[in-house]
């Protein structure tokens, strides 16, 4: 393995590889007959698993005012704060799918409601996500890239409080309330949904202020105890599970398997994240609702690499391969196939050399 070159990468969206085609992405061959009610849609389902959501919301909420300022309020905060800043980012992008729900109204309300928790812009977050799948971790093509490399270890973990997302989305919402948009943004977004991008951070700046007042007048955060700072003090777990989604892994590859990753979790991280642990499986198969997706992986599993057993052994695996990748660009995590797998194609041996 030889050290990196001074030569970084250039991970914006208007570099030189944003006209490169996007990827012929290979998928498990699966019989119709056997995908076709995985992909079926229910309101039960995800208005059961919604239900709780929100209303496990309201109940911390309320507890924790009444509790207020004690410090005996201190654990439902901070459950509030998880299912505000975490289990809104697995919402955002099932609801941004159109996957949720079978009624599609009922996907656009949940979304925008956690669209405004995570404070992303809810037509730029959908035109970004689908670039991010038809170009997914393709540097100078994919725009939700979380690590460029060698990556910046002392960023991803302070982002563990939100303080990184949170400042570049707020300073995005006041670019789109100016009615401007991020050059990347650009690449992407319409001409036609542009005046809803300036309306909505027009709208949340003014929510956002209102807050403000009522704290003043108060005398007292509590208000953005319930509305702002969930997305920073909640915002662990879906960073924690986010970094696990293709950290480490391949770049620039046509293969899902050989870039996302698959972790098996307890009941709890999968109720806050929807499922997308199975992440191989879902960009696989993006329109398999998450609670389909356990399904989906027994169905297609003899030709995954073998899933991470918990997040601690996901993690175990990553951290080394980041650590290797300050002094070579290159390690990257190539993940074993089982003998039952279609074999990776030839673009695998480019990786071997940086195998760790």
């Amino acid at each position: 393995m030889t050290l990196h070159s001074d030569i970084v990468q250039n991970y914006s969206l208007t570099g030189p590889q944003s006209d490169a085609p996007s990827p012929s992405w290979y998928r498990t061959k699966v019989d119709p007959a056997q995908i076709r009610p995985l992909m079926q849609k229910s309101d039960a389902k995800a208005g059961r698993d919604t239900v709780i959501w929100l209303g496990a919301m309201v109940v911390f909420a309320t507890i924790g005012i009444a509790l207020w300022p004690s410090w005996w309020s201190l654990p439902l905060w901070a459950a509030y704060g998880v299912l505000y800043g975490s289990a809104s980012d697995s919402r955002w992008h099932e609801c941004g799918h159109k996957t949720a729900f079978k009624t599609e109204w009922m996907n656009t309300v949940v979304y925008h409601i956690a669209s405004f928790m995570l404070m992303r812009s809810p037509i730029v977050w959908r035109a970004s996500h689908v670039r991010h799948h038809t170009d997914t971790i393709v540097v100078g093509k994919d725009p939700e890239i979380q690590a460029m490399r060698p990556p910046d270890l002392a960023r991803l973990m302070i982002n563990f409080l939100g303080l990184i997302d949170a400042y570049h989305l707020g300073k995005r919402m006041v670019l789109h309330a100016r009615g401007k948009l991020h050059p990347d943004e650009e690449i992407y977004v319409r001409d036609q949904d542009k005046s809803s991008v300036f309306l909505t951070a027009r709208i949340w700046i003014g929510i956002y202020v209102l807050v403000a007042v009522t704290a003043f007048t108060m005398g007292s955060i509590l208000p953005f105890m319930l509305i702002g700072l969930p997305r920073l003090y909640g915002a662990w777990h879906h960073i924690m599970t986010g970094v696990l989604q293709h950290l480490g892994l391949a770049e620039n590859v046509s293969d899902h398997r050989l870039n996302t990753r698959t972790v098996l979790m307890n009941p709890i991280s999968r109720f806050i994240y929807l499922n997308m642990n199975y992440h191989v499986e879902h960009h696989m198969f993006t329109m398999v609702p998450y609670y389909n997706l356990p399904a989906l992986h027994d169905l297609i599993k003899h030709d995954l690499p073998a899933p991470e057993p918990s997040i601690l052994a996901a993690f175990r695996r990553l951290v080394p391969v980041l650590r290797k990748q300050l002094q070579y660009r290159d390690a990257v995590i190539v993940p074993d196939l089982p003998s039952s797998a279609t074999p990776y194609g030839p673009e695998v041996e480019a990786l071997r050399p940086y195998a760790v």
